[in-house]
């Protein structure tokens, strides 16, 4: 029996649904997601052990036209990540036209040395007949080894483009061990986690001003205290994430707590603080503190 382990990427616009994917195919939630484009901003990796072959799925943030330091740094982040991969998955929803967006991104990786597979998302939303459809453009705007239609949410077909994938890796010996299921670290998972809880219901000028920091974590038993801090731009902002007598960071902490224990399989002391760091998304020295 031949043994297949490498690396396989999704790409795509913001908002393909290249995470819910990731969650769907890894089976454990390593990757954030938000109906916001733009949600994800690191390199995540999800592994996936079968008796024959290991694949290890990258999740990058969307390829957009960046309008700050941050931007150019996620748009960095995903061509880095793109010419390492062996196989690219091009997420194109089915329920969207193909778009300049969906044509620049097949422009940029046509060049790569990685094996191109299509992966048509979001089938639930749309008729048989439409999907047909956008199955026949999809093929014709580049040279594709295959082309998978796929629903996330429902699981239809995941089993199929995870074979499809893992027939384009290369013979290799397994890259991780068995009980790996990602290699980001806990910290950074945790801060994202929380990131998320502070995205629901926020309003729309706020998505990408958000950043969180966890400052300390302290095991003490079967109870895990995290201190976090959540960064905002401007002080309106930060009046907004708290909210009404703090309701609304109650919240944050309440949902945050709640997936982190899920998380560490066990329970939580969550202290959260508001802080703003003015225009951290321009500001270099910032962004370093923050990560990026």
């Amino acid at each position: 029996m031949t043994y297949r382990a490498g690396f396989a990427c999704f790409v795509g616009r913001p908002n393909a649904g290249k995470s819910t994917l990731t969650n769907a195919i890894v089976g454990q939630k390593i990757a954030i997601t938000s109906n916001r484009p733009q949600t994800t901003r690191h390199v995540v990796r999800g592994v996936l052990h079968q008796p024959d072959s290991q694949l290890v799925l990258l999740d990058t943030p969307g390829l957009h036209r960046p309008r700050t330091l941050l931007g150019q740094r996620l748009n960095d982040l995903v061509r880095e990540a793109w010419s390492e991969v062996d196989v690219i998955g091009l997420c194109i929803p089915a329920d969207e036209e193909i778009g300049r967006g969906d044509r620049f991104i097949t422009g940029e990786i046509a060049g790569l040395k990685a094996t191109l597979v299509a992966v048509v998302t979001k089938t639930d939303l749309v008729s048989k007949k439409d999907l047909t459809q956008q199955l026949v453009e999809v093929s014709q705007l580049a040279d594709f080894a295959d082309v998978v239609p796929v629903s996330a949410v429902s699981g239809h077909q995941i089993d199929e483009l995870v074979s499809v994938l893992s027939g384009h890796l290369p013979e290799s010996p397994q890259l991780y061990p068995d009980d790996m299921l990602t290699d980001e670290p806990e910290q950074v998972l945790i801060a994202e986690l929380i990131r998320e809880a502070a995205l629901e219901g926020v309003r729309d000028e706020l998505p990408h001003s958000i950043a969180v920091l966890v400052e300390e974590m302290i095991p003490e038993g079967d109870l895990t205290k995290i201190y976090a801090d959540v960064y905002v731009e401007r002080s309106s902002q930060k009046a907004i994430v708290i909210g009404a007598g703090g309701s609304r960071l109650k919240q944050v902490g309440t949902q945050a707590r709640g997936a982190i224990e899920e998380l560490l399989g066990g329970r939580v002391y969550l202290d959260l603080h508001v802080r703003v760091a003015k225009d951290w998304q321009r500001d270099p020295k910032q962004l370093r503190r923050l990560g990026f």
